[in-house]
């Protein structure tokens, strides 16, 4: 065992005391941080608006903090993109995460010098607790890679702007620096597929142990890495035992992953956004991510099914309830203030806070009133498949009102099959279909009562999804395919790539 190694595991025992001890006081803990930040901004231009001198407690701050998006607090990110001061957070921002959304174009999200530390202690403090729980720590000795975008900046108004990903690269400790690929040069290549493989090139001699990245791109490096070497992954890189991902649900690229690699490896799930570290894996034994109840934010939980409402419930973790889906709230110490970020959420555990992503608050499908969500279709196309030794790659889901043979409306699913394809693929469907009737008692309904028919499965090329993706520019980073659309957009452009 090498020295980092062996320093490592005293630091996470301490670690998961210290967590464990946050965890029993989790509901403390986010009263303190609601207090806290709402003290600390009451001189901003936000909290003077908002009366955040009047507020006491948190039926005060629902009735002074307005929920909304991005488009909400837009007038007020503009005024610091510009250079303002004092406007969301005291001061300026340290940086500014760019990403794209979906109505407002590019979106500037501010890091503070207060929620910059919380992002890489979150990181930190999950590999933490792996070394804690198992004792596995040799992969620090080891070289490790992070897949991950450009850390090169650009700067607006004398505040460094980049990707999360990118900036976080620029916190790296010094101690595991030396352990780290890609090389700068490397990682700083904007085009994904040159950047790929000059990550395989410098890569394929050396003996990895961790790899961290978001599934379908790290697939793209292990085919790659394939393809040069002739070997499974575990045979070029004998030692790599730890696979660390975020940003999609890695169920549905497991079996594919783990053919690639050649076997089951340990793999730890993080909820990192550029608005906060959310939530992280504390146990390879327990079910969902540790929310980080300890880290400059202040949750807030809205259920989906209110959430369209004109006056939506709105609860924090005191009155959270198991099961139940909610679309998740930030209020934050970089100046975000009633942030819906988009994310689903359920509560798995409350001793610990335990959450599972199960979607998108806009990535569902209700074109006849059926409120399909993410964790509904992702169960029962992996269920099946599953069952059945079949390879699933990657898929989408919209639905289709018009058929094009005049039938009934459908939802129309494009999956992409690996090597094990089903064997009678009409069959496979109305398995997959029978499990989305169990899953959703409003899909039922409209099965049985002749509204919809039932779902149809078309059969997608060879990475028929990386095509697409390549198509429209966003190969890569973090980019991903929707699980689930309420129109035909993405849809119709699929077409081109069915059997």
């Amino acid at each position: 065992m090498g020295l980092k190694s062996l320093l490592s595991k005293p630091l996470a025992w301490y670690t998961a005391k210290k967590i464990r001890k946050w965890n029993s006081q989790a509901v403390d803990l986010q009263e303190k941080w609601l207090h806290k930040l709402v003290a600390d901004a009451s001189g901003t231009l936000y909290g003077l608006e908002h009366g955040f001198k009047n507020i006491k407690s948190y039926d005060d701050f629902k009735k002074q903090v307005p929920v909304g998006d991005y488009e909400q607090l837009k007038p007020y990110i503009e005024k610091v993109v510009h250079g303002d001061s004092n406007i969301l957070w005291p001061g300026k921002p340290l940086y500014f995460a760019k990403t794209s959304g979906t109505t407002s174009g590019i979106k500037y999200i501010p890091i503070s010098k207060e929620s910059m530390p919380e992002h890489v202690n979150a990181a930190r403090n999950a590999l933490l607790l792996y070394i804690a729980e198992t004792g596995k720590a040799k992969f620090v000795d080891g070289r490790m890679i992070f897949l991950q975008g450009s850390p090169e900046m650009e700067e607006k108004n004398g505040i460094q702007v980049g990707r999360l990903s990118g900036i976080s690269a620029h916190y790296v400790p010094g101690y595991l620096q030396k352990n780290r690929l890609p090389s700068w040069e490397t990682n700083c290549i904007d085009d994904w597929e040159q950047k790929v493989d000059a990550i395989v090139e410098e890569t394929a001699n050396e003996d990895m142990t961790l790899i961290s990245g978001i599934p379908p791109w790290v697939q793209m490096y292990f085919d790659r890495l394939t393809a040069k070497t002739g070997k499974a992954i575990k045979d070029v890189f004998p030692h790599f035992g730890l696979f660390v991902y975020g940003g999609v649900n890695f169920e549905p690229y497991r079996a594919k992953l783990e053919k690639s690699i050649g076997k089951r490896i340990d793999s730890i799930e993080t909820y990192p956004a550029s608005e906060g570290f959310i939530a992280f894996q504390d146990s390879q034994k327990e079910k969902g991510l540790l929310l980080n109840v300890d880290a400059g934010i202040f949750f807030e939980f809205i259920p989906v099914d209110e959430y369209f409402n004109q006056n939506p419930g709105r609860v924090w973790l005191k009155d959270v309830e198991l099961d139940k889906n909610y679309a998740i709230v930030l209020n934050t110490n970089a100046g975000l203030w009633g942030y819906s970020i988009g994310d689903t959420v359920k509560f798995v555990s409350k001793n610990p806070y335990r959450i599972l992503v199960t979607g998108r608050i806009k990535h569902f499908i209700s074109a006849f009133g059926e409120h399909v969500i993410g964790e509904e279709v992702e169960y029962s196309l992996m269920k099946v498949a599953k069952e059945e030794g079949v390879d699933v790659v990657e898929f989408t889901v919209a639905p289709q009102v018009n058929d094009p043979e005049g039938g009934l409306p459908f939802h129309e699913w494009f999956v992409e099959f690996g090597e094990h394809k089903p064997r009678d693929l009409g069959a496979f469907q109305v398995k997959v279909d029978q499990l989305m009737q169990q899953k959703n008692v409003y899909y039922f309904d409209l099965i049985e009562g002749n509204v919809l028919q039932s779902l149809k499965i078309r059969d997608m090329d060879k990475d028929a999804f990386i095509n697409y993706m390549r198509s429209k520019g966003k190969l890569g980073g973090q980019n991903k395919v929707p699980r689930l659309s309420n129109d035909r957009a993405i849809a119709d452009e699929l077409g081109a790539y069915v059997k």
